[in-house]
């Protein structure tokens, strides 16, 4: 059958793929799975149960949920019957809770946990168009989403022609989701996704992917986010078994017990994985810290298809005997690809990782392009480190005279919810939508982003200084967790660093560095001339207007809980600069008395 619409997922399941554990998710230590019919049946269910509640085709619902198999769920069941998803990220701030539910129109909201609908419970009260609240845990006095279920069930011969009728009805062009971007800058906008949008963009990606059925992997990054989301379909599509992480912390353990063999990440989750295990290498004894060290400095030399020659590639297996084996037993020991997307990932991670035969591969995409524009496979020669890989088949591609990526295609968004105007500025008059990402082709065949558009900035001399470039190479570093360059229309670039604590403690504890707080121990001088030395270290490779001048530590730990961070872990500048605005002053008030700038 031709899948046109997301919900055809469940019918291509049925006839292709069944499985007595397509989805699964971890309850009091043990794994509950659910079959291909299981899911069939729980989502007609809820399909049925919003008709009985007097939902009507057009209806916008909200949820506030973690990942788990309920999710899609609720998801394939609005679909099926025209009710528009519009899901939210668990840690956003009430503010945008508030703007979102109230411009987006929803009717109901729907959320995980006891913990989130104290969080919410008053806000929605205000919100009149939300009529009802549901909740997947239990949670006495608040209605249940088995209630709806449970409505299905007692409906279902009553509504089950209409049903169908609306299922017939429902196009591919038509709106499927509204998906808020994260908002770096300014108003949250939402993105109207049609069926079409995201069935072309998993069904285009699902021709890289080596994992077929029969395979299981890890989800673990949000489902409200368009990259998982398009990525749980993609699984779907392909008859692979989705397995959902408990939390964020047992990533580790849940890859190795499920033996996965594969996972989507964002660049940050796997600095953070590296991260831990050049951590635990440096503990290691003398003997053991030298073969380990020497197989990271093999592995950051790297090359494709055994370009670097039989020498290399012999010292290579003897790396992978004595270390990089033990890199994958301790992610399951099966892990066939990974997939990175939300950012840049560090060309120096790339290679370690494939050097230790953990496929990483790099896709780029916005929101409003459902999300791919391109991706690298998983084998040569359709893989470049340093770029993302090529255009995905049927999106195009063209730079406008600064080098603007811009895009068209049919995982192009239908536009901005209730902004036409400025869903006008984001589409040329040819209708090429333009992403605000700064890029190349690299051999005519692999995209590579340099920079944001609007973040890129010139300093007084006239000089352009993309930021994100180099702090993906500071970030290399295991003692910067986070920096942000600055330096608008000042006579050099400078930095606000946010440390890596948790490596910073247990070296300041190795020199016996005595500090009450992170406040105090940024502004020991140990701790500065250290860090002094990374960007030292960096600046080599930098241009000389592009060197970092001046830095300064900060003593938070940047988070979205904390604001620093959008919920996709990119920086949300503009609250960095309002937060530290007195440290800015302080870095470029000297500058102006310093005719060196130094």
């Amino acid at each position: 059958m031709e899948i046109t619409r997301i919900f055809d997922l469940l019918d291509h399941l049925k006839n292709n793929y069944p499985s007595d554990a397509i989805l699964a998710a971890k309850k009091n230590g043990n794994w509950i799975k659910y079959s291909t019919d299981d899911y069939i049946r729980y989502s007609n269910l809820f399909s049925i149960g919003l008709l009985a509640l007097g939902f009507e085709k057009g209806d916008k619902i909200a949820t506030v949920t973690n990942n788990r198999p309920e999710w899609n769920f609720i998801d394939m069941g609005m679909l099926q019957v025209g009710i528009v998803h519009v899901p939210l990220y668990p840690t956003i701030s009430l503010d945008e809770y508030k703007y979102i539910l109230t411009h987006s129109d929803v009717k109901a909201v729907i959320i995980s946990d006891k913990q989130l609908y104290a969080k919410l419970e008053k806000l929605i009260g205000t919100i009149p168009a939300i009529t009802k609240v549901y909740i997947f845990n239990e949670v006495e006095g608040v209605a249940n989403w088995n209630e709806i279920i449970a409505l299905g069930e007692q409906n279902e011969a009553h509504f089950k022609t209409r049903f169908n009728e609306i299922k017939d009805t429902i196009k591919p062009e038509d709106l499927a989701t509204i998906i808020y971007t994260s908002g770096t800058t300014g108003t949250a906008k939402g993105v109207m996704l049609s069926h079409r949008n995201l069935v072309t963009n998993f069904i285009s990606t699902s021709k890289i992917q080596p994992l077929k059925y029969g395979h299981k992997v890890l989800s673990f990054l949000p489902l409200c986010h368009i990259y998982e989301r398009m990525m749980n379909y993609h699984y779907q599509y392909l008859g692979i078994s989705i397995y959902y992480a408990e939390n964020m912390g047992t990533i580790a353990a849940d890859l190795t017990e499920i033996k996965a063999d594969g996972f989507t990440a964002v660049p940050r989750v796997l600095e953070k994985i590296y991260g831990k295990i050049v951590a635990q290498g440096k503990d290691l004894p003398w003997l053991k810290k030298e073969i380990f060290q020497w197989a990271l400095k093999l592995g950051s030399r790297y090359e494709l298809n055994g370009q670097n020659g039989k020498f290399y590639e012999l010292k290579l297996k003897i790396a992978d005997k004595l270390v990089f084996s033990k890199w994958r037993a301790a992610i399951g020991g099966r892990i066939q690809v990974v997939v990175s997307g939300g950012a840049a990932l560090q060309p120096l991670l790339s290679r370690i990782f494939w050097a230790a035969d953990i496929k990483v591969v790099e896709g780029y995409g916005l929101t409003e392009t459902s999300p791919v524009i391109a991706v690298g496979y998983p084998f040569w020669p359709k893989i470049k480190f340093g770029t993302i890989g090529p255009i995905l088949e049927g999106v195009e591609v063209k730079f406008d005279e600064e080098g603007e990526i811009l895009v068209k295609g049919p995982n192009v968004m239908m536009g901005y919810y209730k902004d036409p105007e400025y869903t006008k500025q984001v589409f040329d008059e040819e209708g090429w939508f333009h992403t605000g990402d700064i890029g190349m082709m690299v051999d005519g065949e692999f995209l590579k982003i340099t920079d944001r558009k609007k973040e890129i900035f010139k300093l007084s001399s006239g000089k352009y200084v993309a930021p994100q470039l180099i702090e993906n190479k500071f970030k290399e570093s295991i003692f910067i967790e986070q920096i942000m360059v600055v330096g608008e229309n000042e006579k050099f670039a400078s930095a606000l660093i946010s440390p890596n604590f948790n490596y910073l403690h247990f070296w300041a504890s190795k020199y016996k560095i005595h500090y009450r707080d992170n406040e105090e121990l940024i502004k020991k001088t140990l701790v500065i001339e250290r860090i002094q030395r990374e960007v030292d270290l960096v600046n080599k490779e930098l241009g000389d207007h592009e060197k970092i001048k001046r830095f300064r530590l900060v003593c938070e730990e940047w988070s979205p809980q904390s604001g620093e961070i959008s919920p996709t872990l990119k920086l949300r500048r503009n609250i960095i600069y309002k937060k530290y605005d007195h440290i800015l002053r302080e870095i470029f008030q000297y500058s102006k008395n310093d005719e060196n700038g130094k």
